[in-house]
């Protein structure tokens, strides 16, 4: 899969999705979901396995983070205390 079409994905998507965009074999993803080592984060779900799309394309360093603005700094007192 492409980025493109990762990124047009819904919120949420099947294993075998996820696999597909990992280039992961159906039987393997299965596997990896049922012991735990599956590269995201699985939910099951009755008798299904979903992944949270932004959880694969993070995985997949497809995100893009919006650069937090600078905080403004206290300046340094140049005022001198009068007593």
């Amino acid at each position: 899969m492409t980025a493109a079409q990762i990124s047009d994905l819904p919120a949420s998507i099947d294993l075998v999705t996820a696999a597909r965009a990992l280039g992961i074999g159906r039987t393997k993803a299965y596997e990896l979901a049922r012991t735990g080592r599956f590269p995201c984060a699985v939910w099951k779900v009755g008798r299904s396995y979903r992944v949270r799309t932004s959880d694969l394309q993070t995985f997949l360093g497809l995100t893009t983070t919006t650069p937090t603005p600078p905080q403004p700094q206290p300046q340094s007192g140049s005022r001198r205390k009068e007593g």
